[in-house]
């Protein structure tokens, strides 16, 4: 099957410079200002555009004055580091979906997304082509003008799904707006799964090769984890506390940052524990936590290569 070429990031951003150059150099000149708006004429709006459109050129052919920061976050980058990055090959954005809710007693309602900090640092780095777009932190957690899910406790905030996908399909479209040809979706949470698959299915149908929605369910199989530490590491839970937390959560939570698993006020009230399973070591918790964590993360880029080379 033949597929349209993908064009370099470079390419795209000095043609797309270039063609609204020459777009606003040939606006038409005999329309008239629009009454009760300005008094600038056609010809000085084109003018105008024709400026604006050569500053934007001169931009994207500078050279950035200092060195890069070493981050995959395009959060934390400035537009020409994003910029140098897409030049340089780096053409896979990840974007992951986490949440706000109720996690029980001892866990902060930003859980998923302190999961998805570390998680998307790793995968992208393992990947070494690849930049994390902002994690989005707000999803579906149920209905809102008469609570259900997760919804019925204090602190969680809820999408509609409509706006969920919106917000994907927008996000997504972004990067490729600015040249990513390969958007990885993954999602740390159960609500957020069939929203991405929707989403990407949708992008696949709009992009016709242009680009490529990558939906990789492989992030979110939390029973490979548990079965993996058992396996691997002998450790396994021996109740179910009933409560929306468990031990590999939680420890993986606490390599981005104990406070968020309340470790300390949990060792002086004697509640060091999840499931049967003792957190009170700190740091033997979070090394654990850095083995779980890197399961997922090799799992996941597995999952993204194997699904690039299926889609290419």
């Amino acid at each position: 099957m033949n597929r349209p070429r993908l064009p370099t990031p470079a390419s795209w951003l000095t043609t797309a410079a270039t063609l609204l150059l020459a777009a606003s150099v040939a606006a038409p000149t005999a329309v008239h200002a629009q009454p009760g708006r300005d008094a600038m004429t056609a010809e000085r709006r084109a003018e105008m555009q024709a400026r604006q459109a050569r500053a934007l050129l001169a931009d994207m052919r500078q050279e950035r004055p200092i060195d890069a920061l070493n981050s995959v976050w395009i959060e934390e980058l400035t537009w020409m580091e994003v910029r140098d990055a897409l030049r340089d090959g780096t053409t896979t954005a990840v974007v992951a979906t986490g949440g706000i809710e109720q996690n029980g007693p001892y866990l902060a309602t930003g859980k998923h997304n302190y999961v998805l900090y570390g998680a998307c640092e790793g995968i992208a780095r393992t990947l070494g082509n690849a930049l994390c777009a902002p994690v989005i932190k707000l999803v579906p957690e149920g209905d809102i003008d008469n609570p259900t899910g997760h919804m019925r406790y204090p602190g969680t905030i809820s999408l509609r799904e409509e706006t969920y996908r919106a917000v994907l399909e927008d996000v997504a479209s972004s990067l490729r707006a600015h040249g990513f040809t390969d958007i990885v979706l993954i999602g740390d949470s159960g609500g957020n799964q069939g929203g991405m698959a929707a989403v990407a299915e949708m992008l696949n149908k709009r992009w016709r090769g242009a680009a490529r929605a990558h939906y990789v369910p492989e992030f979110y199989r939390y029973r490979e984890v548990h079965e993996w530490m058992g396996t691997e590491l002998g450790i396994t839970e021996p109740m179910n506390e009933g409560i929306h937390d468990d031990f590999v959560i939680t420890a993986i939570m606490m390599v981005e940052n104990p406070e968020t698993v309340r470790h300390a006020q949990r060792v002086k009230a004697g509640k060091a524990s999840i499931n049967g399973v003792s957190i009170a070591d700190e740091a033997a918790t979070v090394e654990t936590g850095k083995k779980l964590l890197q399961f997922r993360v090799d799992r996941t880029v597995e999952a993204i290569r194997a699904a690039m080379a299926k889609s290419n």
